[in-house]
């Protein structure tokens, strides 16, 4: 596949080297080469298949614009913009292309999101809940939307909002803690990220998967099928 990578930060440049480990044609667009979509002409998305995302909130939507009226298939990893997730999903359907998006690309973190559902639950028997995150300094977003996702998770089957607390701190690369607490015990969970890795390889694969496909997905309800 011929792969454009847009943003070319850490979690960018390795989605970059995953891409040509396996074997893909890959082009990285910096956030300087490509202020505001400048450089997503029709020129330079005519011979390519796909698109990944991964610059910052501000960026992302007009970079999802102009790739889907380009009806260029397209995966979004970057996080705190789902307020669009509407209009977009509209655009996406009208143009009859294939959209893919995530707060968090690792498998790790997918099965997290299945255990947060199931501890949910607690909050029925008088436990109350947090949620504690930590990423990296220069994050742009918080909470994470990785945060956000388990926040919704819980409330769904716990049926109760809980709060989350934010760290931004040196160079972590992201840990994400659900804590239930009531008089007689505590139930901990934790995901913690020791590299980027899974989030590469998560993106790569989806890519992979929504070549052919038209659609408006969301990866922690398709990952499984990679």
């Amino acid at each position: 596949m011929n792969l454009l990578i847009l943003g070319r930060g850490k979690t960018g440049a390795l989605v970059a080297e995953v891409a040509r480990s396996r074997r893909h044609h890959v082009r990285v667009l910096s956030a300087a080469d490509n202020a505001g979509g400048c450089a997503l002409t029709p020129d330079l998305l005519t011979a390519i298949d796909a698109v990944i995302d991964f610059t910052t909130p501000a960026a992302v939507v007009a970079n999802a614009e102009i790739s889907i009226r380009a009806r260029k298939n397209l995966v979004v990893g970057t996080t705190g913009w789902y307020d669009q997730v509407p209009r977009l999903r509209e655009l996406v359907l009208s143009a009859n292309t294939g959209f893919l998006y995530g707060s968090n690309f690792s498998i790790g973190v997918n099965l997290f999101f299945e255990i947060a559902a199931t501890a949910g639950a607690a909050l029925k028997y008088d436990y109350s809940g947090q949620i504690f995150e930590r990423h990296h300094a220069q994050k742009k977003d918080a909470p994470s939307g990785t945060a956000l996702t388990i926040q919704e998770i819980v409330h769904d089957t716990g049926g109760q909002e809980i709060e989350i607390v934010s760290f931004r701190e040196g160079d972590a690369v992201g840990m994400h803690e659900l804590v239930f607490n009531c008089p007689s015990d505590r139930i901990y969970l934790c995901h913690d990220a020791k590299s980027r890795l899974g989030f590469a390889e998560g993106a790569v694969r989806a890519a992979e998967w929504l070549s052919g496909k038209v659609g408006f997905y969301e990866f922690r309800n398709v990952w499984r099928e990679l």
